[in-house]
């Protein structure tokens, strides 16, 4: 599959990927479901489900490291400024240097053109947050994303995965 394939089926996610409302409770779920998915699979991630103005979960699973912390604060970061999925912002900006342009204006230092960040949308309020895993090669963090938002929204995430590369 290739970039533009591949960004199809992420704008189908992100408008798929919708709660009906969201909190607490939600976060929990959310943040829980990933780490189980990790867990299970035997993953070294950080998780975090993240309001605009507040943290609402984070779990490591063994195997993260320091390093995914800083991942996961740079991921928010590119979520909240653009709202849109960290990796589909890869897959657009198609750059070897896995940086944005510099007409962007934004330090590589707050921000990470990497996949894993996932917008929290919610009916009639439009996007409220962020989920995001840092650990794994970038596509395989925005797949286990999307996974669990399925699996707790009842969506199909086989039909809404990216193929494997």
């Amino acid at each position: 599959m290739g970039h533009r394939e591949d960004i199809d089926k992420i704008l189908v996610q992100e408008k798929t990927l919708v709660f009906d409302a969201f909190d607490e409770v939600a976060a929990f779920a959310l943040g829980s479901r990933i780490r189980d998915f990790a867990l299970e699979d035997g993953l070294g991630v950080a998780i975090e489900i993240s309001l605009w103005d507040r943290r609402l979960f984070y779990a490591t699973t063994s195997g993260a490291t320091a390093d995914n912390q800083e991942w996961v604060r740079r991921k928010f970061n590119v979520v909240q400024r653009f709202l849109a999925s960290s990796y589909r912002l890869v897959l657009e900006q198609d750059r070897e240097d896995r940086m944005f342009p510099p007409h962007r204006a934004v330090d590589v230092q707050d921000y990470a053109l990497a996949g894993g960040g996932f917008p929290i949308r919610v009916k009639g309020a439009g996007i409220i947050g962020v989920a995001i895993v840092s650990g794994l090669p970038q596509r395989e963090d925005h797949n286990l994303v999307v996974k669990a938002l399925a699996a707790v929204l009842g969506a199909d995430p086989a039909a809404l995965a990216l193929a494997q590369a």
